[in-house]
């Protein structure tokens, strides 16, 4: 199942199980994951990107390892909330990993992520190399806690 929709994600996820977030690039996929209770987005690892069937067996991977219930992939929408190439192939990277998994799928506005993530780290006094190799799933970590943080406020106005 792929949605746009939060409100119909969050009922397709079964409770106290970990989702994950996807920073997906053209040469790398930055994975995080939450927590059980769906509060804290903790930055994982990033894939280097080499095809789609062997991003997708890592991707499936993790998620059996981790047992993660759900997947939210950040679309890089443009500043003005328009949508272009890259945000069809982030489409397209979905629906080719729906037809291998059952995972419900969902996207998160991924505008400004990596400005964050890079701003923290800079904060964190992080050197430059070590910036390059953990900005992905970094950057995933601030998608996917912008989800959770929704989810959280969904939750909390149908209780």
């Amino acid at each position: 199942m792929i949605t746009d929709d939060l409100t119909a994600f969050s009922t397709a996820i079964p409770d106290l199980r970990a989702i994950a977030g996807l920073d997906l690039g053209t040469v790398t996929i930055g994975v995080a994951v939450s927590d059980g209770m769906r509060q804290v987005a903790t930055p994982l690892e990033t894939i280097k990107r080499k095809k789609f069937s062997l991003d997708a067996d890592r991707l499936i991977a993790i998620c059996a390892a981790r047992n993660i219930a759900g997947l939210v992939l950040g679309l890089p929408l443009n500043m003005d909330g328009s949508e272009g190439p890259r945000c069809q192939s982030t489409r397209a990277f979905a629906r080719n990993l729906e037809k291998l998994t059952d995972l419900p799928i969902t996207f998160w506005d991924e505008r400004l992520s990596t400005v964050a993530a890079e701003r923290a780290l800079l904060e964190a006094d992080t050197s430059r190399k070590r910036r390059a190799e953990v900005i992905d799933h970094v950057a995933a970590s601030y998608i996917l806690q912008g989800a959770l943080d929704r989810l959280a406020h969904l939750k909390a106005t149908t209780a």
